[in-house]
């Protein structure tokens, strides 16, 4: 995919930093359909180049560094690639695989499927704007992968049921008190800072982080199981009026009835 066919994302080489911007402002930065494959596409592109050191991933302007699935793409409609209609599950294997570190730079909202990316990423830096937070029980869906399994590795297994049970948001100081956040910094210095790991990281052996990459991902490696038969579930539960009653109920905007749906079958 050649950079002129971006439309969702701006992808830029600099001083051996690729960032990659999700570039969907009016939309809260959310993904859809050609937004998975482009992210997926530019962390390819320069996760195998060779003069690259590190690639930074965040989101345009200053409210969202990611809010999930577009809530304009009904699930039922959903039917091109990926167990569940879109390839999140190549998105999240495309940060994992690339053998350099990911920095998640966050501004705004890292909510949902932007929560799990910024999860997903070998670091995170935030602004002090940051706000991170689960949405999935609230509209009838859930990260059964990644989202949840990784999570509990990276904030602890009684954290992360908090995170997803209750659908909270957190500041970004709170983010970074539970482990979630590597540093939060106000946010006019937000990339100033990232720049900073960037040229740090760019000094080491490449070879080296490679391996050290390899190594953590190794230990959770079973996840990518776990995400795959999750996903399959997954896939079953967005059929149920359960589940299509959360997504209902927020463009409607009213309170949803979950347990009215399962009890009705």
């Amino acid at each position: 995919m050649s950079e002129r066919a971006y439309t969702d994302i701006l992808y830029e080489e600099k001083d051996a930093v690729a960032t990659i911007t999700v570039n969907r402002p009016e939309r809260m930065n959310a993904y859809r359909m050609a937004t998975y494959g482009q992210v997926t596409d530019a962390l390819y592109r320069a996760g195998w180049n060779k003069e690259i050191g590190v690639i930074v991933l965040t989101g345009a302007g200053t409210r969202a560094f990611g809010t999930g699935g577009d809530a304009a793409d009904k699930k039922s409609e959903r039917a091109e690639r990926g167990t569940i209609g879109v390839p999140v599950e190549e998105l999240h294997a495309a940060i994992r695989d690339v053998p350099k570190p990911v920095i998640a730079k966050v501004r705004g909202y890292a909510i949902g499927g932007g929560n799990v990316i910024a999860t997903l990423c070998d670091l995170t830096i935030a602004a002090e704007s940051a706000i991170f937070g689960q949405v999935g029980p609230k509209v009838g869906s859930v990260d059964p992968g990644f989202g949840t399994a990784y999570l509990a590795r990276v904030i602890g297994e009684k954290k992360a049921r908090e995170v997803w049970y209750l659908c909270r948001r957190y500041t970004a100081a709170e983010a970074a008190a539970m482990g979630l956040v590597n540093k939060v910094v106000p946010d006019d210095e937000l990339d100033a800072e990232v720049e900073r790991w960037c040229a740090e990281i760019v000094e080491r052996s490449p070879t080296a982080i490679a391996i050290a990459k390899r190594s953590f991902n190794a230990d959770t490696e079973n996840i990518r199981g776990i995400s795959g038969l999750g996903f399959q579930a997954l896939a079953l539960y967005y059929a149920t009026a359960e589940s299509k009653e959360g997504g209902n109920a927020f463009r409607e905007k009213r309170k949803p009835r979950f347990r009215e749906k399962m009890i009705a079958g």
